[in-house]
Parts: C-alpha cells; structure tokens; sequence
C-alpha cells in the first residue's frame, strides 16, 4: 500500500477529524466498506432503496465531507452512495494505480458491481469527474445520467495553479487559506451548515499531512468522448483556476449527445451546494 501521508501521527489527525464529521452526518445513513481488487472502498449509504441508486464522488485532497451540504436533500427521492476515492484523504484503500490503464474504470465497476446496481446516475467532481468520465466511456450502458461538477479529462490543467498552490504551502495557515481562496475562486463558502471552523480544519489537516497527486490527468480521446450517449449535466465555475471551463464546454458539446451546460458566475474550482440544480436534471431526465 502506498503511503499517502507524511507521516502516521499526521494521518490520525486527519482522520481523527473525519470521523469527527462522518458521527454528524445531516441524514440518517449507513456506513461501511465494500472488496475491490485495490483493496476496500469506504461507503456513506443515505435514503431508500426504493429510490433510483445515485452515486457521489468527490475531487481530489479531499473526502466524501465534500458532499455534506447536499446530501440531505439528494437523499429524500435518490438512494445515494457517497464514496471515498482510493488513494486520497478518506477511509478507502491508499492504493494510486495509474491513470493510463484503465484500472479506475474498472475500481468503479467493481465498486458498483459490490453495491449490487445494475446501473445508477453519478454526480462527481474534478477528480471524481475524471475516474467517472473513464467508467461512462467504458462502461455507458451502466451510466443513467452524469453529472459532472468540473470534471477533469476535457482540457489540459493550468500549470499556474499547481505553482501557485505549491507556493502557498509552504506560508503556513496563512497560506492554506489563499489556496482554499484559490480553489474556491476568491470565495470560500463551507461545504457544510456545520461551520466554516469545522470546514477549515480538516482542510487544514489535509494540507499539512497528505500527499497530493503529482501526475496530471489525462485527456480522453475525441473516440472515448462519442461514447458519452446518457443526458449529461455539466457545471463549471467562471472563475476556475484549475481546469480551463470554457476548452472543456467546447470538447463536451462536441462529443456528447445535447448535454446541458451551465458556467456559474464567481465561482472557481469548488462547486457544492448544488442539489436543486442536479435534482431538477435528474427529475427531467428520468
């Protein structure tokens, strides 16, 4: 297993402050692990299972608390899965295959194939959007709807952020909030109704002790792309530091079949909060 932390006294804090969130979580909701050939994937189970199955993903240096503002309301009509991705800040393995060989199309499969879903609808963000676009041009038949929360994989990431970012860790709390600032396109609005305090600190754990990806995401293919045949939600902020919005829309409407875009103004690279907006797509595209 790959050692994703600096050190393990800096992985407990992490995960100490976690849990401290997963015991308060905003819905009534099921937690446990599933077997994968890269080792357990960590499950927050919410709502019926007499709901469509609809599955969360979260971005990278981060967890499933990614979702704690909207799970609330995703939970009354969709039986909703949020996952911790493997080999990031959550209960999941610390296994990072590659991105080359298709080994995250297939940890998504398996994880899917676990829950027992013969197919389901995805939401997923940055990172998540990225493994998720890898599964849906795989796998489409098993896709009912995507939607994708400034997904990578459509457009070359700027090299300015990750400067910029790896320049701020080095200043402290101080410099772990311009890059929260960064993220978040100059605003920074909680995740959560739990508190920006409680929003920073784990953010501010993340920073000081994990291990961030190094290797950028790969560009799908203009072949992988035509693949994408289920109603498609896309939503990108204006102001994202990280992944050009206006290059990943064109690729986007280029392949996909009539997907519905959105650009939201003064928003960056964080996009939460945003239930109405995804459940009205869903209920439209039952």
């Amino acid at each position: 297993m790959e050692n994703i932390y600096k050190s393990e006294v800096g992985k407990q804090e992490v995960m100490e402050q976690y849990r401290k969130i997963l015991a308060s979580w905003p819905v009534e909701n099921h937690q446990y692990k599933v077997n994968t050939s890269f080792g357990p994937t960590f499950i927050i189970e919410s709502g019926s299972k007499e709901n469509p199955p609809l599955i969360l993903l979260h971005g990278s240096v981060s967890n499933s608390y990614t979702w704690y503002g909207d799970v609330a309301s995703l939970s009354k009509t969709h039986n909703v899965y949020a996952i911790d991705i493997i080999g990031e800040a959550g209960l999941s393995a610390t296994s990072r295959p590659g991105y080359e060989d298709g080994a995250y199309a297939l940890w998504l499969n398996e994880t899917i194939n676990a829950l027992k879903l013969s197919s389901c609808s995805i939401v997923a963000m940055s990172l998540g959007g990225w493994m998720t676009l890898s599964f849906a041009t795989t796998y489409p038949d098993k896709v009912d709807n995507l939607i994708l929360l400034c997904p990578g994989g459509l457009a070359h990431e700027k090299a300015s952020f990750l400067w910029k970012a790896i320049f701020f860790s080095l200043l402290g709390k101080w410099g772990q909030l311009q890059t929260l600032k960064l993220v978040g396109g100059g605003n920074i609005s909680s995740s959560s109704s739990s508190g920006l305090e409680e929003d920073l600190a784990l953010s501010s754990l993340t920073f000081k002790y994990f291990k961030p990806r190094t290797a950028k995401m790969p560009l799908f293919t203009d072949q992988s792309l035509s693949k994408l045949t289920m109603p498609i939600l896309m939503l990108f902020g204006d102001s994202d530091q990280l992944i050009p919005a206006n290059k990943s829309i064109k690729r986007l409407k280029k392949f996909a079949r009539q997907p519905k875009i959105e650009l939201l103004p003064d928003t960056g690279h964080l996009i939460v909060n945003q239930a109405d907006r995804i459940l009205k797509f869903l209920k439209n595209n039952k």
